[in-house]
């Protein structure tokens, strides 16, 4: 069946695996030597699954799940390589039921109401249970996840949808209401380091035949930035390449030349899209060169949209700065004109120096807290009406109802400020926009607390 990968229940005695992470192979416990390290070691039960303590506990809902055999649908939300495939593994192996995944990239619907069917059939003809674990369930349509509906209402099958992004975006309603939902955070170094050691001293792992230094061990952690599943597979390349030179040592010479570079972390439409981005502008906002270059920089290798991180930058410099740097803003829109008349790799520079002279300018967000105070009064209701001066007088008859009657052109007057009535008697006190003592904004606020008394009639 196009899209379906079945495995038949394992019998006792599963493998070890990834500490949470190995990849998609066979998920029986007699995986084939010449599998990848990470399947090699994919965790059997919940005990040897490394990480996720919070899952793993006496009493904890996915224990019960597991060891109690209930029946109850699982949607796993964690980053790659923290364990939802192995979880899935586990249940099936444990409570000794098929094990079918659909591609959510490669099935439709078509091929998932197939799957359930032929689940469906089992349980009639057998009484077996089937565990249908849907990986990246985000991908699905609507109308392939409303597809899954009626195989976990009536229990025809156990599903186990795993997800990197948020399922209460990416996940329909119904879906989310009638299963379990289980968040897996990333591992921890340590976590990571466990899975290693495991893998070099198992039999079914390097089996004790590769000595692994500290220097190259602590480098393949660095790397593997909390997936147990890619920290797997570069110790497999290091192990490889150590090989292939004749040693049973992986010094960091070796670990460096296997694997030469750190994966990024992000995903552009996850929760690590709206995290990166808000710790960046947070740096922005505390004056953290270092910080926000260093969030850009994980942005720009990532492949995040160079005009989305631009937009953000325009905004901040309005909401953070303001007219403390009344520049701020000029050199934003600058920015990001740039990056559509150059594009990347070039327009990084841009967005660099963009980055660095918002950051070190003096901030106010006495901009966006005035914008906020006035509208928070229009919902209020306080709207009042438009002087009868200021209303537009520039039609016939408009003078005879009281139309600008009265109006102070402000040009003719000394400083070029006239002392009239502008705001609706609603808001005649109000006090909207207070700049700050910072930067350029102390020489604005001292004109400004001037301009107000002659407008107002306040000397």
């Amino acid at each position: 069946m196009d899209g379906l990968f079945e495995v038949e229940p394992a019998a006792s005695g599963p493998a070890r695996g990834d500490g949470g992470a190995a990849g998609k192979g066979s998920l029986s416990g007699n995986t084939h030597s010449s599998a990848p390290l990470a399947v090699r070691m994919r965790p059997r039960t919940l005990d040897e699954l490394v990480g996720q303590q919070q899952l793993r506990e006496p009493g904890s809902p996915l224990r019960q799940l597991i060891e109690g055999d209930q029946s109850m649908s699982l949607l796993l939300w964690g980053p790659p390589g923290t364990g939802k495939t192995t979880i899935a593994s586990i249940l099936s192996q444990q409570t000794d039921r098929k094990f079918v995944e659909v591609s959510a990239v490669a099935a439709g619907v078509k091929e998932v109401r197939a799957a359930i069917d032929a689940a469906r059939s089992e349980l009639v003809r057998t009484g077996h249970e089937t565990v249908l674990f849907v990986d990246e369930v985000h991908r699905f349509t609507k109308a392939q996840q409303d597809a899954l509906l009626p195989g976990v209402e009536n229990r025809w099958v156990t599903l186990v949808a795993a997800t990197t992004e948020n399922p209460f975006f990416s996940v329909i309603s119904p879906l989310l209401s009638r299963s379990l939902l289980l968040r897996l955070e990333s591992l921890t170094d340590d976590d990571v380091r466990r899975v290693l050691d495991q893998a070099i001293a198992d039999e079914r792992g390097l089996d004790g035949k590769i000595d692994v230094d500290d220097e190259a061990l602590a480098h393949l952690v660095r790397l593997a930035g909390g997936d147990a599943r890619r920290s797997l597979t570069y110790l497999e390349a290091a192990a490889g390449a150590a090989t292939s030179k004749g040693s049973t040592t992986v010094d960091l010479a070796t670990a460096e030349t296997a694997v030469d570079q750190a994966a990024v972390r992000y995903d552009r439409q996850g929760d690590q899209h709206y995290d990166v981005i808000s710790a960046f502008i947070k740096s922005v906002r505390g004056s953290d060169v270092d910080a926000a270059l260093h969030y850009l920089a994980r942005m720009i290798e990532a492949g995040e949209d160079p005009r989305f991180i631009a937009r953000r930058l325009v905004i901040s410099a309005s909401e953070d700065i303001g007219l403390a740097d009344p520049t701020a803003l000029t050199t934003a829109v600058a920015a990001a004109q740039a990056v559509q008349l150059i594009g990347m790799p070039e327009a990084r520079l841009n967005l660099a120096q963009a980055t660095i002279a918002l950051t070190v300018a003096p901030k106010s967000n006495a901009v966006i807290k005035a914008i906020d105070a006035a509208s928070a009064d229009v919902r209020a209701g306080k709207i009042g009406q438009v002087p009868p001066h200021l209303r537009d007088a520039h039609y016939a008859g408009a003078k005879n109802i009281g139309h600008g009657k009265s109006y102070v052109y402000s040009h003719d007057e000394p400083f070029g400020i006239a002392e009239q009535q502008y705001a609706p008697d609603a808001i005649g006190d109000a006090a909207y926009y207070q700049p700050t003592n910072l930067g350029a904004e102390a020489t604005i606020k001292e004109r400004w607390e001037r301009v107000r008394r002659l407008i107002r009639g306040a000397r």
